[in-house]
């Protein structure tokens, strides 16, 4: 049973989610303030953290960024104005995903399965592949771990997946809505960003420069990964 940790201050909308989300099958706590949610983080240790943006206190955005240094459970953001900067804002501080209030529970337990899933993406065949290497970056696909310069990579479900998907295909170039759809498993246009500032995080934590040599921008169409 996934277990799933909201951090909502509104009392009446934590009591709705937490009751919807219970209803389809998923183990919730909830906090109401920031600081709350991280201990129960430390308590808890959920699959997933549902997370409203706007908290009194610490804010949405800086839970986020704590969580990040030191944990890369998958966080689905909560936020009440979906063409709100603070969205693009909150993905680039290492949110997975966004959901836009009134919160809807099918939606809301649909966002939770897909990133659950990206987090446990695994190889479809038999047979455990060699790790793959691109120049200094080693991609291992059974056991999901990605090495930079001999050193491990620590990326988030969306991130990985994100990373796999591409490096799949070296040299063949994907759309946003393409990437959307099959890390994401999203089909609304208006959710491209979560590609944009997705190629973000990752180029980052690769450490590529003003010219990647594995996330590329294909201007116009949308990115592909680097041929070594």
């Amino acid at each position: 049973m996934p277990r799933v940790l909201i951090v909502e201050d509104d009392p009446d909308v934590r009591m709705a989610v937490q009751l919807a989300l219970r209803h389809q099958g998923h183990d919730v706590c909830a906090a109401g303030t920031g600081e709350e949610g991280l201990e129960q983080l430390r308590r808890f240790q959920p699959d997933v953290i549902v997370l409203d943006l706007m908290l009194p206190g610490m804010s949405g955005l800086d839970v986020c960024r704590r969580i990040r240094v030191r944990d890369q459970v998958p966080i689905i953001m909560v936020t009440a104005r979906g063409d709100d900067i603070d969205v693009v804002v909150g993905l680039e501080a290492g949110a997975d995903d966004y959901v836009v209030k009134p919160v809807q529970a099918r939606v809301l337990d649909a966002r939770i399965r897909a990133v659950l899933r990206r987090q446990d993406a695994s190889v479809s065949d038999g047979l455990r592949p060699r790790p793959e290497s691109h120049g200094e970056l080693v991609i291992d696909r059974a056991g999901l771990v990605v090495t930079h310069r001999g050193e491990p990579v620590t990326l988030a479900p969306s991130e990985l997946r994100l990373l796999l998907t591409l490096s799949a295909s070296p040299g063949q170039v994907f759309s946003r809505q393409q990437l959307l759809e099959a890390v994401w498993e999203h089909s609304y246009h208006g959710d491209i960003r979560l590609v944009d500032a997705c190629v973000k995080r990752l180029r980052g934590k690769l450490g590529e420069g003003r010219d990647p040599r594995y996330v590329q921008t294909a201007r116009g169409f949308g990115y592909r990964f680097g041929i070594s």
